[in-house]
């Protein structure tokens, strides 16, 4: 499944999520406006799969630069960059992705304009690569914990289409299951947008992965009824503490399995930890727009003038987290202390 392919006449081709599971469609970004435009609107969505986007979307937007000096087009770059990490505030891989690829701009040696923009185009390819061998490293890692026959409860998408391939969460499942564990997948719905309803059953159903849909208030009777063997999510942003920012709802579920005495994993690359915050409080929450609570397909499904309020993120803390799955390894508390020695090596 390809969440986005770099075609070499200088475009970029993004799955359009907006309109799965019904129609399977490509969209063709031909500069970075086009990408801001997909990743706004999540045409393309998922922490990992933002932060590449991005940066082919930064690529995209330095075709047409034709600037006198290496220091006017680093600035033209880093104006781009910022244009594109405005998009979506809480994800930091896409903050991180921008900043990978002005480093390798600025530290350049060559001040040779083509060659910068080939160099600028390499890294962002590299930065796809490397997610989709991540993705796969940290599925085998987040296999050892999924018991046989284990029934798996997911909120909102972490698989191949959140990723540049394979997924995070969905991939510690993929993961388990070549390993013939034989799981199986509980997809909470995931409102106001149903990600886990049109993405993540479509997915496991792709994978031949058994998978029922839920209601996301079913979710604690589904625990107290004996159906639930561990939750496991992906993650936007976590913050030094290991507090885990991801869809709204995570931290309701992080509770529920607290209550029942369910393991909770967190499953996210490196580039997801953001040792510059020290707590979840300082994770900036986006929010969108009230009709995506109001309206669903452009219907409207609440009383015409009534208040929704639309976060699109929440915070769960580190306490209720059992542990956090990376590439290079399961990180389990103390958290602050793990996390730094893990990003330091």
């Amino acid at each position: 499944m390809e969440t986005m392919r770099w075609l070499e006449e200088g475009c970029l081709e993004l799955l359009d999520q907006s309109k799965l599971p019904i129609e399977k469609t490509y969209l063709k970004c031909r500069d970075h406006l086009d990408v801001a435009a997909a990743i706004k609107r999540l045409a393309v969505r998922g922490a990992p799969a933002i932060g590449a986007a991005a940066a082919y979307g930064l690529v995209l937007g330095t075709m047409r630069l034709q600037a006198h000096s290496k220091e006017a087009f680093v600035a033209e770059v880093e104006a781009i960059a910022r244009e594109l990490a405005a998009t979506r505030p809480t994800a930091v891989n896409l903050r991180w992705a921008m900043n990978r690829l002005l480093h390798k701009l600025r530290t350049a040696e060559t001040k040779d304009l083509r060659e910068l923009k080939t160099a600028l185009l390499a890294e962002a390819k590299l930065i796809y690569q490397e997610d989709i061998v991540n993705n796969h490293k940290l599925g085998e890692y987040g296999q050892v914990l999924i018991p046989f026959g284990a029934r798996i409860l997911t909120h909102c998408n972490a698989g191949a289409l959140a990723t540049a391939g394979y997924g995070t969460a969905l991939g510690v499942i993929r993961a388990a299951q070549e390993a013939g564990k034989k799981v199986s997948v509980y997809a909470d719905e995931t409102r106001p947008l149903l990600q886990g309803a049109r993405l993540t059953a479509w997915e496991m159903l792709d994978a031949r992965i058994p998978v029922t849909l839920l209601t996301d208030n079913m979710a604690g009777y589904a625990m107290a009824c004996g159906k639930i063997d561990l939750v496991i999510v992906g993650a936007d942003r976590i913050a030094a503490n290991g507090d885990t920012a991801n869809k709204i709802g995570t931290y309701g579920l992080a509770v529920l399995a607290w209550a029942h005495h369910l393991p909770f994993y967190v499953a996210a690359p490196l580039s997801t930890i953001d040792l510059g915050l020290v707590t979840g409080a300082e994770i900036p929450i986006e929010e969108r727009e009230s009709t995506e609570v109001t309206h669903f397909n452009g219907h409207p499904v609440a009383p015409a003038g009534v208040k929704a309020w639309n976060p699109a993120f929440d915070v769960t803390p580190n306490r209720l987290i059992t542990a956090i799955i990376t590439e290079r390894g399961v990180i389990n508390q103390p958290y602050l202390k793990n996390l730094q020695e893990l990003m330091s090596i």
